[in-house]
C-alpha cells in the first residue's frame, strides 16, 4: 500500500476536525472523560489551536490515495522537553492492520531525528501495543513516564529517533 504523510493547511481543516471526532470517539472506550456535544459528535476543544499557534502540524495520513488518518506533532516553540511529540494519532478501522500506521510513522521519523514524546491513555492497551511494536522495530532506547490528565493515568515514553 503507497502511504504517504501530507501536512495539512487551513483548506483541510474541516477535514481535519471530522477525522478528530471519529478519533475521539474511539478513546471513549478507554475513558469517561469524553461525552458527545449538542450536535451529537465529539469535538477537540483547542482545535482552533491548531491553525493558531505555531508548533501544532497536522498531517494528513494517505493510503493508495485515500484518506486513511491524521497525526498531530508538536514541535518547538510548543514543546520543551523534547523536539517533537506525536500529540494524536489516528486511523480509520478500515487501514488498522494493514501496516499504514506503521509506514505513517517510518515516513515521520525519517523526515524529522530527534527526542520524540508519545503518550497513550494507560486503559488503552491497542494503542499501548503499537507504540511498543514501533519502539522494537526501531531497537530504540524507551524513557516510560507516568503522569495523570483529567483523572486519567497516561503513559508515556520519551525516545531518541535518529
Amino acid at each position: 500500500m503507497d502511504v504517504k504523510i501530507v501536512k495539512a493547511e487551513w483548506k483541510d481543516r474541516d477535514i481535519v476536525r471530522n477525522m478528530y471526532a471519529f478519533y475521539l470517539h474511539d478513546l471513549t472506550k478507554y475513558t469517561d472523560a469524553l461525552k458527545v456535544n449538542e450536535e451529537g459528535t465529539f469535538e477537540f476543544d483547542a482545535f482552533s489551536l491548531i491553525w493558531d499557534k505555531e508548533g501544532i502540524e497536522p498531517y494528513l495520513i494517505k493510503a493508495d490515495g485515500k484518506l486513511a488518518g491524521f497525526l498531530l506533532l508538536l514541535r518547538a516553540p510548543f514543546l520543551r522537553k523534547a523536539d517533537y511529540c506525536i500529540n494524536d494519532f489516528f486511523l480509520y478501522n478500515s487501514f488498522r492492520g494493514e501496516n499504514v500506521g506503521q509506514t505513517a510513522i517510518d515516513l515521520l521519523f525519517s523526515k524529522y531525528k530527534g527526542t520524540y514524546y508519545i503518550e497513550q491513555l494507560k486503559r488503552n492497551e491497542p494503542a499501548i501495543r503499537f507504540w511498543k511494536k514501533v519502539y522494537r522495530y526501531y531497537q530504540l532506547n524507551v524513557d516510560d513516564t507516568s503522569r495523570m490528565e483529567d483523572g486519567e493515568e497516561c503513559v508515556g515514553q520519551l525516545v531518541n529517533v535518529e
